[in-house]
């Protein structure tokens, strides 16, 4: 021990910083040996959970049950909104087959007027032409074949369709992606397509138009079955704005109608094919299922933003609206539930 204690203390001040150095790298190498593969798996296994949706804040925000929010209507009054309408994102959403899927409800008519037609819409996956759909009419009152409404998409793109006189977006869309999906008929028949809640161009022809309804979500006379998801469906008797289709998708998936005079029809599709416009347009779903586990891949700037942001309504008749702000896939951890219609 003596001898040892001679020997380090003969060592100069430079050698025992050098010694200590030594030491210090000596036990950082054999710290990264022992826990580096460790750490490595770590960080692969939180980068696939981040790349999987599970961090995704839409996970974790609060869910509206089915028939939290919907309009009231009474002899003599304005309608107004009820129940908790604070845009919050529905506990479930409606998941299309591609080959049998759809919901029914009452035919409406939307013959020689404006109209809006809105949708969220998830595209798992699209045929070899390309094309689903997203709302229409496939019987008599319709107008019969081509004569009838059919939307959704057609060669991947965003399509409006009647007779003799469609037009489509001439920018292509993908799957596994949510849309906002909005199209609208002004008062010179003039047809529009808007996607996220901006115009889009769009090619083909704008003339008049031999019959419109519609009484059929996730199927039509002439695309094919919806294979995906879709919710929270709305139909105006007006064309709305520009504006108040930025409203739309700013309000997000949970967002409640903006214009309650001129609502003829809102299907959230929060675990049932009920109509809560007021107006009893009520359907029935045939091979539906409401999943709960559909949260992950949301775009997160809605699902920060509907926890914080309340339902602005326009009770003016008038037919322009006003500026407000507010794959389906499995993986979700926060719900597991799901329904099925047959």
């Amino acid at each position: 021990m003596g001898w040892e204690f001679r020997k380090l203390s003969n060592l100069d001040f430079f050698e025992v910083q050098s010694l200590i150095k030594n030491l210090k790298s000596q036990s950082a190498m054999e710290y990264l040996m022992t826990y580096g593969w460790a750490i490595l798996i770590i960080a692969v296994v939180l980068v696939a959970l981040f790349q999987i949706g599970i961090f995704n804040s839409a996970n974790f925000a609060p869910k509206a049950q089915p028939g939290a929010c919907f309009v009231s209507k009474t002899a003599f009054v304005q309608p107004s909104l009820e129940g908790l309408c604070n845009n919050e994102l529905p506990q479930y959403v409606a998941q299309f087959n591609g080959a049998s899927s759809y919901v029914s409800f009452p035919y409406i008519s939307l013959k020689n007027m404006q109209f809006t037609v809105s949708a969220w819409v998830y595209v798992n996956h699209f045929d070899g032409s390309g094309q689903v759909s997203i709302l229409g009419c496939n019987t008599a009152p319709c107008g019969g074949g081509d004569n009838e409404i059919h939307i959704g998409f057609r060669n991947n793109e965003a399509f409006f369709g009647l007779y003799g006189d469609d037009i489509s977006s001439t920018t292509p869309y993908g799957t596994d992606t949510w849309y906002l999906v909005t199209y609208a008929m002004d008062s010179s028949h003039v047809k529009h397509i808007y996607v996220d809640g901006q115009a889009v161009p769009t090619s083909g022809g704008n003339t008049n138009y031999y019959q419109a309804g519609v009484h059929l979500i996730g199927n039509s006379c002439c695309l094919d079955y919806m294979n995906g998801v879709i919710s929270n469906v709305q139909i105006y008797n007006t064309s709305l704005s520009a504006n108040g289709v930025d409203a739309l998708y700013n309000e997000g998936i949970g967002g409640a109608p903006i214009d309650l005079p001129n609502l003829v029809g809102w299907w959230p599709l929060n675990g049932n094919a009920n109509d809560y416009s007021g107006n009893n347009n009520n359907g029935a779903a045939n091979s539906v299922i409401y999943t709960g586990s559909w949260t992950s891949y949301y775009p997160l700037q809605h699902s920060t933003q509907a926890t914080s942001s309340s339902s602005t309504t326009i009770t003016s008749t008038s037919t322009t609206t006003s500026t407000t702000s507010s794959t389906i896939t499995t993986t979700s951890s926060t719900s597991t539930s799901t329904y099925t219609s047959t």
